[in-house]
């Protein structure tokens, strides 16, 4: 393929605002993960501009959407653009590539609807690959070169993974540009493109897949199908983080409380398990508004749902714990010793606070956010004793458990061998990040597996109970020296789940 190609370019203008729309719609190749991608455009005065394009959606790990989108109003000193001449331009490793149209740039009328790029006869536009919250119909607009002469077009499309597939016929839409956008396109246009569409009731289904084909009156058929790998829109997915706050040891402690707000915000998270949160010891009393919990809660755009206890004295000025923040309703909340001692000023007197959140499409989920102590001081005992209170809470009303934070034991360590041993709890971060390694360890039980795990620094975990209803599809870890900055001792870990 080209490293840079146009798939359409869209010029309209709206007599309900009287302005004027572009988008162009671009294929590029993913040659690195930095990139520059822009449209250079100019009107009919001849002023160039340079109009950034954003990363619309992966297709494969080599191709990807880009899409550049701009609305002009008309005023009084300003009038709109008109006719558009443009080229699309991607910088990457140093490296500059075009789609000029072979030098001669392209030219798109104004007000004309959508343009096909070259040898583009069937293409799936106006689309988007995140379905809204409470979104139950997907409208599907397909842009045809009229020439082939188009008999029908129809969408395949599941919402369980072609477990179960659903047929819609499009409608041939003559007046679509008017009723869409007031706008006067005509369907089709002079470049020959007709616009047909359909709308796809997918109700509460978490993804929609779906491709499309073009029957002509030759009894051809054409298909689009995303290049191979479906169109996929699907709702946001949940998004765990897990990070130990290191109890107030940090050098400009407030300044990182704000950092990590910032990164909670910027990055969706939806639930945060927290431990090392910490409160002044105030006599055991402790003292709630220097509580780090819930400063970071409050200093998100939107706070958070929040639970948190405490179990011991911690660098001998603290109330030391752990806490979990939901931006989902939390139906029910606990917090338990999972340590013999209960004792407040010894540090292996450990608990666990454990929220049960309702999460929409997802259910009930009850997230542990934990911290427990050293393999020689407990680990053992504690992990037992957790797994025990955790198998209580889950019944056939829970959706998915999950115990999330600091465990205190390395990778591929005796106390990790615990966990892997007692083939309930496995690694979501391992099984996002090295796949093959996971069924080593979790699926395959292969004999000396821990040695796959030597370069594996991590203590902190989300451990997630087999049988539940999630399945992990990213994870990184975050409060690095190049994502977001050390705020703590620990890093952060940030996961995405879907439904199963």
């Amino acid at each position: 393929m080209k490293k840079i190609e146009l798939l359409y370019a869209r010029n309209i203008i709206s007599r309900k605002s009287a302005q004027q729309e572009l988008s162009f719609l671009l294929l590029v190749q993913n040659l690195a993960f930095e990139k520059t991608v822009e449209v250079r455009w100019a009107g009919e005065d001849g002023v160039w501009h340079s109009l950034p394009a954003s990363h619309h959606g992966a297709i494969d790990g080599e191709k990807e959407y880009w899409l550049a989108k701009t609305a002009l109003a008309l005023a009084d000193d300003q009038p709109l653009p008109g006719n558009v001449e443009f080229a699309v331009r991607y910088r990457v490793a140093g490296s500059e590539y075009w789609d000029n149209n072979d030098g001669g740039n392209h030219r798109i009328q104004a007000d004309s609807g959508i343009m096909l790029g070259a040898d583009r006869a069937l293409l799936n536009v106006e689309f988007d690959t995140r379905l809204a919250e409470q979104q139950r119909l997907v409208p599907v607009v397909v842009a045809v070169d009229s020439s082939l002469g188009v008999r029908r077009v129809s969408i395949e499309w599941s919402t369980d993974d072609w477990r179960n597939t659903q047929q819609s016929n499009c409608r041939y839409r003559r007046n679509y540009w008017d009723s869409e956008f007031l706008s006067n396109a005509r369907n089709p246009n002079h470049y020959g493109c007709q616009i047909w569409q359909a709308g796809l009731r997918i109700g509460d289904a978490f993804r929609l897949r779906y491709r499309i084909s073009c029957e002509t009156r030759q009894h051809e058929v054409l298909h689009d199908d995303g290049f191979g790998h479906d169109y996929v829109v699907e709702r946001r997915p949940l998004t765990v983080m897990i990070l130990n706050l290191h109890c107030c040891q940090e050098e400009e402690q407030d300044r990182k409380l704000s950092q990590i707000a910032r990164a909670i915000d910027e990055l969706g998270v939806d639930i945060v398990c927290l431990q090392e949160v910490a409160e002044l010891w105030n006599d055991g009393r402790g003292d709630w508004q220097t509580n780090t919990a819930r400063i970071i809660n409050e200093r998100l755009a939107a706070p958070y749902q929040l639970v948190t206890d405490w179990s011991h004295l911690g660098f001998d000025r603290y109330r030391e714990g752990v806490a979990v923040l939901s931006r989902y309703p939390i139906e029910s909340h606990r917090a338990r010793y999972v340590s013999p001692s209960t004792d407040p000023y010894s540090i292996h007197s450990r608990k666990v606070v454990m929220a049960r959140v309702r999460v929409p499409r997802f259910g009930l989920i009850n997230v542990f956010s934990s911290h427990l102590s050293w393999w020689e001081d407990g680990f053992a005992e504690q992990f037992g004793n957790l797994r025990r209170w955790a198998s209580e809470e889950h019944g056939d009303a829970i959706a998915a458990s999950m115990l999330c934070g600091d465990f205190n034991i390395k990778a591929g360590a005796r106390g990790y061998q615990l966990v892997v041993e007692s083939r309930e709890y496995q690694d979501q971060y391992l099984a996002a990040t090295s796949p093959l390694v996971f069924d080593k360890v979790f699926a395959a039980g292969e004999s000396g597996w821990a040695h796959y795990l030597d370069d594996d620094q991590r203590i902190d975990y989300v451990f997630l109970r087999q049988g539940s209803q999630l399945r992990v599809t990213s994870a990184r870890s975050v409060f690095t020296d190049h994502d977001y900055g050390r705020v703590s001792d620990h890093l952060g870990y940030l996961m995405t789940f879907e439904p199963t």
